[in-house]
């Protein structure tokens, strides 16, 4: 026995269904929402190259130095400090030599957290004058 399609039947199969449209566009939309943040972390970047005549200080300047070593150590005048007692120093120096600048020296070796966490010990005492020390490119 053949079955034949009443008009009705015939109707639902012509028309489109939305719902997989829906899902498809849906999808694509949380795919552009995560992928559009990475790429802004694909971007090549080549900070500016460093000379020996760029920018000198005046040699009678006073600044203070202080280094990450290749332990992961503070070092402040010469000697190892915890980062509660580096703020201790730099906080008295802060309160008699507001003004002074900061140079803070890594050893290159040393994860980029380690060097956040000495520029805000030295952001938390209370210098706005924080430079970073890096090695003169060499000229040929």
């Amino acid at each position: 026995m053949s079955r034949q399609k009443t008009r009705s039947q015939l109707d639902m199969v012509n028309q489109i269904n939305m719902t997989p449209m829906v899902d498809l566009v849906l999808l694509l939309l949380i795919i552009f929402m995560i992928t559009a943040p990475l790429i802004e972390y694909a971007i090549d970047v080549s900070p500016p190259k460093f000379t020996q005549d760029q920018k000198k200080r005046p040699d009678n300047e006073k600044m203070v130095t202080v280094s990450l070593n290749s332990k992961g150590e503070f070092i402040y005048k010469y000697r190892a400090l915890s980062e509660a007692q580096l703020f201790q120093e730099l906080n008295t120096l802060y309160k008699t030599e507001p003004k002074t600048p900061v140079m803070i020296r890594a050893d290159a070796k040393q994860p980029y957290e380690r060097v956040i966490d000495l520029l805000k010990v030295v952001s938390r005492s209370g210098f706005e004058n924080a430079s970073l020390v890096t090695q003169a490119e060499d000229v040929k």
